[in-house]
């Protein structure tokens, strides 16, 4: 009942509000909308294979990570087979 009056009194007051002012018609915003994600959408496929033009690099071994593994463990040098 509650929901029912409250659905009531809110289509009233939507009843009453004129629409905010539109600076064109939708179409045409919704078309301005398209064109800018289709431009944005090209420039990422214009970058996509920027990485492939060049070959990999090895990394450098970095003190300061976090599980760097230099601890010998997986080292078949390692004289003390423990």
């Amino acid at each position: 009942m509650l929901t029912q009056l409250a659905g009531v009194v809110l289509a009233e007051a939507a009843a009453h509000e004129e629409a905010a002012p539109l600076i064109a018609p939708p179409f045409v915003i919704g078309g301005t909308m398209f064109l800018f994600l289709m431009l944005l959408m090209f420039i990422c496929v214009s970058f996509m294979n920027l990485g492939n033009r060049h070959s990999a690099v090895a990394s450098t071994d970095d003190p300061h990570r976090q599980h760097t593994n230099k601890h010998g463990h997986n080292d078949e040098t390692d004289p003390s087979h423990h």
